[in-house]
């Protein structure tokens, strides 16, 4: 369980680094297909709602990351992909309007106007790619550790 601790502190810094470039990138897309351009004021607000999602987002993480392993309540991608609020927030404000969505994204991420929930952490930065494999690993391995072969609730 110690792997999954170390392993759950690299994904949070990991995290941490490249969220905010994430928020920016996410905005500068979104604005320059609909304006052809990235305000510089716009700009500006996204690089400051990108430490704004670390800030929220990196503490709840830790604090999933260092819970036992039954214990866990979610998942590391599904607090990460809370961060989307804060791009979303940034392109409201500067008028930008909601992109045309699958069906499946309007009921499972209402919220995203923009299509930029992130499907993956490599969604996020490629460099967390290998990081959240090693930390599912990490849990993977001290779930079976505790538990072994013993089915789960729902399959007896």
């Amino acid at each position: 369980m110690e792997d999954e601790v170390d392993t759950g502190e690299r994904l949070a810094r990991a995290v941490e680094a490249v969220l905010p470039a994430w928020v920016e990138r996410s905005v500068r897309q979104r604005l320059t297909e609909w304006s052809g351009s990235a305000d510089p004021e716009v700009m500006a607000r996204a690089g400051e709602e990108g430490r704004r999602a670390a800030a929220d987002v990196v503490p709840e993480l830790r604090r999933l990351l260092g819970t036992d392993v039954d214990q866990q309540w979610t998942n590391p991608l599904s607090i990460v992909r809370r961060a989307v609020r804060r791009p979303t927030d940034v392109l409201r404000a500067a008028g930008v309007p909601p992109v045309v969505r699958e069906a499946y994204d309007e009921r499972h991420f209402p919220d995203d106007d923009y299509g930029l929930t992130p499907r993956t952490f490599a969604d996020v930065d490629p460099s967390l790619h290998e990081v959240g494999l090693l930390w599912g690993v990490a849990k993977a391995r001290a779930h079976l550790a505790r538990h072994g072969d013993k089915p789960t609730a729902g399959e007896e």
